[in-house]
């Protein structure tokens, strides 16, 4: 079993929180956005000194995602980056290889609807080159998308083409105008609206446009058919806290830490 962290950090000094989400949900691989701690700050932060280092920072030209894993480097390996997306291939021994896509697109504040959805067509093409290239259709999808489950850069073919129920997923592909387009499975759509007190996004923003979601889920995990058996459904959750902290303040992002909340989520390989 392996357990993910992203957080958006919002540029804020957060190494010491992040090192609590870390020890508190036993995270193997962290993925941060945002984010302008120094990566020597942060492995200090993570491995503290007298105890034997744990977590490595694998070599990256990416200028927007910073990964760090409870395991070597030499596991997670780069097949494919730009300044905003990292795709790497993760090989841990006697264990399933998946490929590993992490990735922060534009926001709305500099980006139109259709500059957002062009992105995210390239994005979908550049990752079914590189499983088309290695083989590989284990996928996983890890990031700050900035947009919603439900627009189009997300769910149109084109794009990243992210379903929300298994059963559409578990069909593996469709047609559109004769060319075949695998699935996403996004399972980030339960979280809108309420239940059980949880937060209804990772995202808040309440404008004075016409048009306004408040909650938003810009943050999202999307897994390839073959990988939604090995997703734990039931441990994904946003959080709201580290134990010794918390990360809403009135029912909203405290922006004071970011203004966004991590997700953490399992897979069992």
């Amino acid at each position: 079993m392996l357990t993910f962290l992203f957080w958006n950090l919002n540029g804020n000094p957060l190494e010491k929180v992040i090192a609590n989400l870390v020890s508190l949900h036993h995270v193997d691989i962290l993925i941060l956005a945002e984010c302008k701690i120094p990566v020597r700050t942060m492995l200090e932060t993570l491995n503290p000194v007298g105890k034997e280092a744990e977590f490595h920072f694998p070599f990256s030209i990416t200028e927007k995602i910073f990964i760090y894993t409870r395991f070597s480097s030499d596991f997670l390996n780069a097949i494919d980056e730009d300044k905003r997306t990292t795709i790497r291939k993760l090989s841990l021994p006697a264990r399933t290889e998946i490929l590993l896509v992490a990735t922060h697109l534009p926001s709305k504040l500099h980006r139109s609807e259709n500059s957002q959805d062009s992105t995210s067509q390239e994005l979908g093409r550049t990752i079914r080159e590189v499983e088309g290239r290695t083989g590989l259709n284990k996928t996983l999808l890890v990031g700050d998308l900035n947009q919603n489950p439900f627009e189009s850069g997300i769910v149109d073919a084109r794009g990243l083409h992210a379903v929300a129920t298994r059963a559409v997923a578990t069909k593996n592909s469709r047609k559109v105008d004769g060319k075949e387009y695998p699935f996403f499975y996004n399972p980030m759509w339960r979280y809108f609206g309420d239940e059980n007190d949880r937060p209804s996004g990772t995202y808040y923003y309440g404008g004075s446009e016409p048009k306004t979601y408040f909650w938003n889920i810009y943050d999202q995990v999307l897994l390839r058919p073959n990988l939604v058996p090995l997703f734990e459904q039931q441990e994904l959750r946003i959080l709201t806290g580290d134990g010794k902290q918390e990360f809403l303040k009135k029912g909203v992002p405290d922006k004071a830490i970011s203004d966004h909340l991590p997700i953490l989520f399992k897979l069992n390989i």
